[in-house]
C-alpha cells in the first residue's frame, strides 16, 4: 500500500475503456458463473441468444406466450414458413485437440461441401483443414478464429440448409466462442472420449447450458483405447445434471472399434479404416437381431453389446425431444471423426433433431423466426478475410424476416437508415454474392466504414428493436503495445483500430495518458496477443513491441477516483 506499483494499478482500474466494439450498452466484465442471473433477467428464464433482446416496448404483432405462432409487422418481409423449417444452424464446441476442426471438416465432407477432407496437423499429402484458414491457425494446428460454413444437403426427400459455425477450442480465444454462440441454434459437444469432461469443455457447456442451447453429444476418438460409454454418461450427468439418451453406441473401442448400433433403427453400422481424407467404408448394415452378427463382430463384442442393449433398454430415460429443445437433455453418439466411423449417422440423425431457427425474447413476449420484419445482430468482426481487397466483413445472424439485396434497414444504435446493396454466403474464406437470405442465416455484409460493431442490431420497419450487446469477458494480461517505426504509425493505427473493432483484444490506457502514449492491449490469454502481432505485421506490414506488465485483473472502480 502507497507504493508507486499500487498507485498505478488503481489508475489502470479507472481508464479501462469500454470500447463500441465490445457491444454497446456494456458493463462491467463479469466471470462466466456472475452471468447466470444477469442472463435470468429477462424474466423467462437464462437464455443467452433466446433471451437477450431489449427494446422500448415489445414489438407490435409478437406473441406473449413462448412457441406460439408468430405475428405482427409489415409480412412485407415475412420469411416463407419452407425456408425457416429447412433452416439447421449449430457450433461445435470443444476442449483443444478433441478433434473439433476434424469432425467439421467430415461434416463438411459428407455434407458435399467438400471432396476431401482436411486436417489440423497436416501431412505432406494431405489437404489444410477448411475451417482454418489463417496462416496461423495452419502453422500451430489450432482454430483462432471462428468460422461460418453454409451448405446445402439432401437429406431424403428433404432439401436441407446447413449454417456450421466452427469456433475455437483454445481458452485464450474463448470470447470469440461465446459471441458465436450467441448466434446459433444448437450446440454439438464434443468429447474426448480417452479424456472425459475436460476444463474448457465444462467451461463452454456450462455457457450453453446458461443459454438454454439444445446440445447433442458426441464422444470421438473411439478408435483408440478410451474409457467406458458409462462413465462418459455419468460425468455429463454427474456435473451438469444433463440428462443423456445414446442414439447410437459403440462397438468396441479402440483397435477393436468396429462401429455403432443405431438404437432407434435396430441397425447395427460396420465399418472399414479408410483413406483418412475420404468417406468411411461401410462393411456391412444388419439388424441386431441378424443370426450373422456374432461371427461379423467376434463373441466377445457381441456378447458385451447384447448385454449393453439389456441395461440401456431397461435404465436410460427415453428420448423426450422437448427436453433436448429446452436444454435439459443432451442425445449422444459415438464414434471417429478422424477415421469417419459414425460422422454420417451423426449428420443424418442431428438433421431430424435439431432445431429450427429459435424465437427470442423481447420484453412481453418473443420475436419468432415468422415475425414479418427483417431482423438480425451482428456477433462477429473480421478484417482482411480477403488480404487482397483489405475488407472488412460484419457477420450478422438473421432472426427474423427475409434478407432481400438493396434492402434499406434501421441501424438500431445509430438509429440511421442503411442500405444492404451487397450480401455475401459464408465459406470459411470463400464467399458467393447472394440475393436473398432467411432467419438461421449468417451472411456478411461489408463494414467499410466501420459503422457496425459487435452486438449493434438491423431491422426494418418503424418499431425500433435493439437486441442486447454481447458480453465481454474479463482481461487477465496486460500488455503496453509499441510501434517502434513511426513511419509506420498510419498502418499501424488503422491495423490497431480494426482488431479493436473485432474484439480480438481490450485497450486501456494510463490514467494519465492523453490518447499519445503507448495502449496497453488486455486480453483474456497471451496467444491473443500473438495473433495480434502477427496479424499486423501479415496483414498490415507492421512490426510491433510488446511489453507485458505484472497486472493480473481490470476492474471499473465505481465512484470516481476520490472513492478509490
Amino acid at each position: 500500500p502507497g507504493s508507486a506499483m499500487t498507485a498505478r494499478w488503481f489508475s489502470l482500474l479507472l481508464c479501462w475503456w469500454s470500447l463500441p466494439s465490445l457491444g454497446h450498452g456494456w458493463a462491467q466484465p463479469r466471470s462466466v458463473a456472475q452471468y447466470s442471473s444477469a442472463w435470468g433477467a429477462g424474466g423467462v428464464g437464462p437464455r443467452w441468444g433466446r433471451g437477450r433482446a431489449v427494446a422500448a416496448e415489445a414489438p407490435p404483432g409478437t406473441e406473449a406466450k413462448k412457441g406460439a405462432p408468430a405475428g405482427g409487422g409489415s409480412s412485407l418481409f415475412l420469411a416463407p414458413r419452407t425456408e425457416i423449417e429447412r433452416r439447421r444452424n449449430l457450433a461445435i464446441i470443444a476442449h483443444p485437440d478433441a478433434g473439433k476442426t476434424t469432425l467439421t471438416e467430415k461434416l463438411l465432407l459428407y455434407g458435399g461441401a467438400l471432396q476431401q477432407a482436411g486436417a489440423v496437423r497436416t501431412r505432406a499429402n494431405q489437404r489444410a483443414a477448411t475451417s482454418d484458414w489463417m496462416e496461423l491457425e495452419q502453422q500451430r494446428g489450432i482454430s483462432i478464429t471462428s468460422t461460418v460454413l453454409s451448405f446445402e444437403y439432401e437429406h431424403g426427400d428433404r432439401q436441407l440448409h446447413v449454417n456450421l459455425l466452427d469456433t475455437p477450442g483454445h481458452q485464450d480465444f474463448s470470447e470469440d466462442t461465446y459471441r458465436t454462440l450467441a448466434a446459433c441454434d444448437n450446440a454439438v459437444m464434443l468429447v474426448d472420449a480417452a479424456k472425459g469432461l475436460e476444463p474448457q469443455t465444462r467451461k463452454l457447456l456450462e455457457v450453453c447450458r446458461l443459454s438454454g442451447l439444445p446440445i447433442f453429444t458426441f464422444c470421438n476418438k473411439m478408435d483408440r483405447p478410451a474409457l467406458s460409454p458409462l462413465e462418459l454418461i455419468d460425468q455429463i450427468e454427474g456435473e451438469f445434471g444433463l440428462n443423456c439418451h445414446p442414439v447410437v453406441w459403440p462397438i468396441g473401442d479402440g483397435p477393436e472399434f468396429q462401429g455403432v448400433l443405431d438404437r432407434q433403427e435396430g441397425l447395427v453400422y460396420l465399418f472399414e479404416r479408410g483413406d483418412r481424407t475420404g468417406k468411411a467404408k461401410d462393411k456391412a448394415t444388419v439388424s441386431l437381431d441378424d443370426p450373422d452378427l456374432e461371427e461379423l463382430i467376434g463373441e466377445r463384442l457381441y456378447s458385451q453389446l447384447m448385454e449393453d442393449v439389456e441395461v440401456l433398454d431397461g435404465l436410460m430415460e427415453p428420448l423426450d425431444m422437448d427436453r433436448v429443445r429446452d436444454g435439459d437433455q443432451s442425445p449422444m453418439f459415438f464414434g471417429s471423426a478422424m477415421n469417419n466411423f459414425g460422422v454420417e449417422l451423426f449428420l443424418k440423425k442431428f438433421l431430424d433433431m435439431g432445431t429450427t431457427p429459435q424465437p427470442m425474447e423481447v420484453p412481453g413476449g418473443v420475436l419468432t423466426a415468422d415475425y414479418g420484419e427483417f431482423t438480425g445482430f451482428v456477433f462477429k468482426l473480421q478484417a482482411n478475410l480477403d488480404p487482397k481487397h483489405r475488407d472488412r466483413l460484419a457477420y450478422i445472424r438473421i432472426v427474423s424476416g427475409r434478407f432481400e439485396k438493396g434492402m434499406k434497414v434501421f441501424h438500431s444504435r445509430s438509429k440511421r437508415q442503411v442500405t444492404l446493396a451487397q450480401a455475401q454466403a459464408l465459406f470459411a474464406t470463400d464467399r458467393e454474392a447472394i440475393v436473398e437470405a432467411f432467419p438461421g442465416d449468417v451472411i456478411g455484409i461489408n463494414n467499410p466504414g466501420g459503422l457496425l460493431s459487435i452486438g449493434d442490431t438491423l431491422h426494418t420497419g418503424a418499431q425500433r428493436i435493439a437486441f442486447r450487446g454481447i458480453p465481454s469477458f474479463s482481461p487477465e494480461v496486460f500488455a503496453y503495445f509499441r510501434n517502434p517505426n513511426p513511419s509506420k504509425y498510419k498502418n499501424y493505427r488503422k491495423g490497431l483500430t480494426e482488431l479493436l473493432e473485432e474484439g480480438a483484444v481490450q485497450l486501456l490506457r494510463d490514467r494519465d495518458d492523453d490518447g499519445n502514449g503507448n495502449p496497453i492491449l488486455a486480453a483474456v490469454g497471451q496467444l491473443q496477443f500473438d495473433v495480434v502481432q502477427h496479424r499486423m505485421l501479415n496483414e498490415y506490414g507492421v512490426e510491433t513491441i510488446l511489453e507485458p506488465i505484472g497486472y493480473s485483473i481490470a476492474r471499473w472502480a465505481k465512484g470516481g477516483w476520490e472513492k478509490v
